[in-house]
């Protein structure tokens, strides 16, 4: 019995150190020297105080900033610990109801703007925690944030364009902003 257990008993402690210890250790000081601001959470700072995360999407309701993706995490939007979908199907009533609601909160925040709604304002992502916008959504809310903020349509679209970033090495998905970017530097330029 001993010669069975002792083997077994080491294994257990090797394996244990290289595991729970070693391994976190290591992977946790790669992250900390080669990807040090994703490793922190990228915390955006503005006068010395935390505004947001430039990873993890928040929620804006004010007509005078621009809206990011809606959030599916419970129990609030925009929940890094509760990242998730909604996992409803695309002919889920509730999911029908909710992308219903969220087009007339879009139509009623600005009701003379006619052009097609993008897609990804009124869907969630699969982590609900999306800090981006497509451009198209971004262009979709200009009249209403430079009707707001009493700006022109071409210093908002301007704005847009300057933080604009393109697809992940040049092909992989669509061009996008950072909504929190974006709504830093309509507050820094009002």
């Amino acid at each position: 019995m001993k010669s069975i257990l002792r083997p077994a008993f080491v294994l257990f402690a090797v394996l244990t150190l290289i595991c729970c210890v070693l391994y976190p250790f290591a992977i946790t000081g790669i992250g900390q020297v080669a990807f040090a601001d994703q490793a922190q959470g990228s915390i955006v700072l503005r006068d010395g105080q935390s505004v947001g995360s430039s990873l993890i999407g928040q929620a804006f309701s004010s007509p005078k900033y621009f809206w990011g993706r809606p959030s599916a995490t419970s129990p609030m939007p925009n929940n890094a610990t509760g990242s998730s979908g909604s996992n409803l199907g695309p002919t889920n009533p509730a999911l029908i109801d909710a992308v219903k609601g969220r087009v007339d909160a879009l139509k009623a925040a600005d009701p003379a703007n006619t052009a097609p709604i993008p897609v990804d304002l009124v869907t969630a992502s699969a982590s609900g925690l999306d800090p981006e916008i497509s451009v198209a959504a971004a262009y979709y809310q200009v009249s209403r944030v430079a009707h707001e903020r009493k700006l022109t349509v071409e210093e908002v679209r301007s704005m847009i364009d300057k933080r604009k970033e393109s697809r992940y090495f040049g092909f992989f998905g669509e061009p996008r902003v950072n909504v929190l970017a974006l709504n830093l530097a309509l507050d820094q330029a009002h």
